[in-house]
């Protein structure tokens, strides 16, 4: 006679409770293989129209290759979205609440929920992105012959622009999975993050002082974040690759403290 599983904790029963809603929800899943699937393709794309000359180039050649990932945030942007909006709509976040009723519980456990996913499917985009990159990008003259070694997960810049990417893709999912806890709408939340990461690249190119601009630029959540990818020229990024992943992260924090006190304070 096997021997009687012991209870799960609060903290257990609430991570359960979101890991069955999330893969049992027909949406996320077809959301997951469409954001690898357009990140991969994307990159690939970029791929083959960028082309180095045989007088040498300045283009990143691991930036070319994981192109796909300014496009691929978009849908993990959603994908968090719809991971908290969809309670929201449906008032099924009030039985939620009534079987967890720490807020803050309910809303640590979809944060490591869902990063837990993104990392999963970020890492096969980031690896397919790479893999292309591999592929094509030697023909279009990026190759050791031009000063471009072979894109290798071994090489420590790439290893670190590819780790980088996929905690990027979760620092994302978590800002936009804090938004939507404060607005509670997904139509809104989809547009404050698709603003804030689109959005406020342009506004930095209004300002014409190079001073006000290149701080705009620091405190952009994207432009910050993405430097993570740079492997060549990093002294003339506007911030360091691991300090601009981190600004992304404060954003990310700073989202999900404005969700997670509001969460508390309102009625479901």
């Amino acid at each position: 006679m096997s021997a009687a599983r012991p209870p799960l904790s609060g903290a257990g029963r609430a991570l359960r409770a979101e890991w069955t809603k999330l893969r049992t929800t027909p949406g996320p899943a077809w959301l997951l293989l469409g954001l690898v699937v357009a990140t991969v393709a994307t990159g690939a794309a970029t791929d083959a129209t960028v082309r180095c000359p045989a007088g040498g180039c300045d283009a990143d050649p691991v930036r070319v290759a994981l192109t796909g990932v300014s496009l691929g945030q978009a849908f993990f942007a959603v994908l968090a979205v719809l991971a908290i909006s969809g309670e929201h709509s449906t008032g099924l976040i009030r039985t939620t609440l009534v079987a967890i009723p720490r807020r803050v519980t309910v809303l640590a456990t979809k944060a490591v929920v869902l990063a837990g996913v993104v990392a999963a499917a970020a890492a096969v985009a980031v690896l397919g992105c790479l893999l292309a990159g591999r592929f094509v990008l030697p023909g279009n003259g990026f190759d050791v012959a031009h000063g471009h070694p072979s894109l290798s997960p071994g090489d420590g810049a790439v290893l670190r622009a590819a780790a980088g990417s996929v905690a990027y893709l979760v620092l994302i999912a978590l800002l936009s999975l804090g938004i939507t806890a404060a607005v509670r709408d997904s139509a809104a939340a989809i547009g404050l993050v698709l603003g804030l990461l689109y959005l406020f690249p342009l506004t930095t190119l209004v300002v014409t002082n190079p001073h006000w601009q290149r701080h705009l630029q620091q405190l952009a959540p994207m432009t910050a974040g993405l430097d993570v990818q740079a492997t060549t020229d990093t002294s003339r990024l506007v911030i360091g690759p691991w300090a601009g992943l981190g600004v992304l992260a404060a954003w990310a924090a700073a989202a999900l403290l404005a969700g997670g006190l509001l969460l508390c304070r309102r009625d479901a």
